[in-house]
């Protein structure tokens, strides 16, 4: 085979030699790896049929193409390779306990608690904890990830354990993997009424992936047509057999409604921790651990929940997680109590980052701020070439199944916004496993934690993307910004429905009959009380213009904090009014609910009919 020649200067020629890219690299890169000048490999591509520039990120398949086009074997190195390989440059040996034998002390268990939806995980937790998590979540579903430590006596000896609470849904597969791997045994929670569902073995194969062992939680037994002893035989066909049929899996009956039982169970995950794992770390060494949940604060900044697994975190240690460093600020514990020093197995709430970190990213202490900061801009990049590398060709969703029957688009193109990134990532893992056929392929451009920005539309529109805000909404001029630019800007709550939209339009079964007319947004700059009518805002019309009787949702920070709410009534000055414009001032009452602050914004809306075209 001849080596390529461009305008006459031969380029080297690979002979089957290695070359190592990371993924998103650019023709310059390839060209620095072979010795060879970029404007030559430019040539070559164009060559070749695809028009690239020199410094461009470029996808694996385009440098795949190169580099059997000059006979070279093109290795990608895979973004854990270059993590480590990045950290061996700053002398950092990630996930090792430093000291020797002397220096490991014992640590509490971490437990996950997993198992099919509605089966009574948060229940359980709730149990555990002695708080209420169901109340606050989105159809009753646990929608972010947390972690709680809670003392458990056994043989009259006091022992910490700390629980990592996992989504329950199959959507959030990834999250929930996720928390197994960073835990050190699972509990299974299967109803005794129901028995074994799908998401049962969906989650005991994660335990089983992890290699961790499992202590099974039979809940609901104070439920009618409860049978514990069906679910242990269930189980015995997944190879976890109950110590009363002689095997080595604890099974506890018990109740999370009633609390039945609880301790027990705190004591059979000590035992069956004690019995086949020996967990110990050493305290000693510089901390390092995992992120389990960041999101943004309004007052606090970037928030993120650590997990420790090996060293003590003290406040002022610089810190990094991921693409995000800094010092920490202060530490709070699950209770909201402040913190000068957390040891291994111990979660903790972190102040002082730069930005929000992914959940699942690995965080460790380093000496100097520089060096955070040279680790952080690094993972950034490799980041931001690898998105770069997966960008492709604005369409909404209506129109996405014509699109795509006259053969315009090949790939939808999403930008998902969260409240937490724990959601966002389990939407994003989601979504790319939607089976939809060979039409259409699904691509995120780009994710992240706040409210739908004018830099995210700005994207979506150089890019023809749909965005996704779940639990958030547009800040500032981004929403005037999405109509100018006809950016298609999607609103939701619960994952199911997300998911099921998106699904429906690549079908091609998405029909709307409504949709939804933001018709002016109010800020409130004082709240009245008054003891006839509740909680009156005092208001500026920011936008378009606010309704008597129309729909409204109550924003705090970007973030929704209530939704289907009424106007109910709308004064000016001591008038009743049916409407109030943009740039006049006025009273809005939103009927009985009253839990509203100064800065919150009324967001007014009303559901019209749209037609089908």
């Amino acid at each position: 085979m001849q080596a390529p020649s461009v305008g006459g200067v031969l380029l080297p020629r690979g002979n089957g030699q290695q070359v190592r890219l990371s993924r998103g690299a650019s023709l310059t890169d390839f060209a620095e790896k072979i010795g060879a000048n970029p404007a030559s490999l430019v040539q070559v591509m164009l060559n070749l049929g695809e028009m690239v520039t020199a410094t461009q990120s470029v996808s694996d398949e385009t440098l795949q193409l190169l580099a059997d086009e000059m006979n070279y074997v093109l290795e990608i190195v895979s973004p854990e390779e270059e993590d480590r390989e990045l950290l061996e440059s700053f002398d950092i040996e990630f996930g090792e306990n430093e000291g020797g034998e002397e220096a490991l002390v014992s640590r509490p268990p971490v437990v996950t608690v997993m198992g099919h939806v509605d089966h009574g995980k948060t229940r359980l937790l709730d149990a555990i904890r002695k708080t209420n998590v169901v109340a606050g979540e989105a159809g009753g579903i646990t929608q972010h990830i947390g972690a709680y430590q809670v003392a458990a006596e056994v043989n009259g000896e006091e022992r910490r354990i700390t629980f990592i609470d996992t989504p329950g849904h199959e959507a959030f597969t990834a999250m929930r993997a996720r928390g197994a791997k960073s835990t050190d045994i699972a509990i299974l929670v299967v109803a005794a009424n129901d028995g074994v569902m799908p998401q049962t073995i969906e989650a005991l194969n994660h335990a089983k992936a992890a290699n961790v062992p499992i202590v099974v939680a039979v809940n609901k037994i104070d439920v009618e047509g409860a049978d514990p002893t069906k679910v242990r035989g269930q189980l015995t066909e997944f190879g976890l057999v109950a110590e009363e049929y002689g095997g080595d899996t604890m099974f506890v009956d018990i109740s999370a409604k009633q609390s039945l039982n609880i301790d027990s169970l705190l004591e059979a995950v000590v035992l069956t921790a004690d019995a086949s794992l020996d967990l110990r770390a050493n305290p000693e060494q510089d901390a390092q651990g995992i992120a389990i949940e960041a999101h943004l604060d309004r007052g606090r900044g970037a928030v993120a929940t650590v997990l420790v697994q090996r060293g003590t975190l003290r406040v002022g240690d610089t810190m990094v997680v991921g693409d995000a460093y800094g010092r920490v600020r202060a530490m709070l514990d699950d209770n909201g109590n402040n913190l000068d020093e957390a040891g291994p197995s111990t979660p903790v709430m972190v102040l002082g980052l730069t930005n929000v970190p992914g959940a699942g990213d690995n965080f460790l202490v380093v000496d100097e701020d520089r060096t955070a900061r040279q680790i952080a801009e690094k993972r950034a990049a490799r980041e931001r070439n690898a998105a770069f590398a997966r960008k492709g060709i604005r369409i909404s969703l209506e129109d996405l199944d014509k699109a795509l029957k006259a053969g315009e688009v090949q790939q939808l193109n999403l930008i998902i916004k969260g409240d937490a990134s724990g959601s966002v990532e389990a939407l994003e893992s989601s979504l790319l496993q939607l089976d939809v056929g060979d039409e259409v392929d699904i691509r995120v451009l780009h994710r992240g934690v706040g409210a739908v920005t004018e830099s995210d539309i700005n994207l979506a529109a150089g890019s023809d993307a749909i965005v996704m805000g779940f639990n958030v909404r547009a800040e500032g001029r981004a929403t005037q910004m999405a109509e100018r630019e006809g950016v298609d800007v999607r609103y939701y709550s619960v994952i199911y429905q997300a998911i099921e939209e998106i699904e429906a339009a690549l079908k091609g079964m998405l029909k709307p009959e409504f949709e939804e007319v933001e018709l002016g947004t109010a800020e409130i700059r004082e709240v009245y009380r008054s003891s006839k009518l509740g909680n009156i805002a005092g208001v500026l019309i920011r936008s378009g213009e606010v309704r008597r009787n129309t729909k409204a949702r109550l924003l705090r920070d970007g973030k929704v904090i209530a939704e289907n709410l009424n106007i109910e009534g709308l004064r000016r000055f001591k008038d009743d009014v049916t409407e109030i414009r943009e740039g006049y001032e006025g009273g809005i009452n939103l009927g009985n609910y009253n839990d509203i602050k100064i800065d919150d914004v009324i967001a007014t809306y009303e559901m019209r009919e749209k037609p089908r075209g």
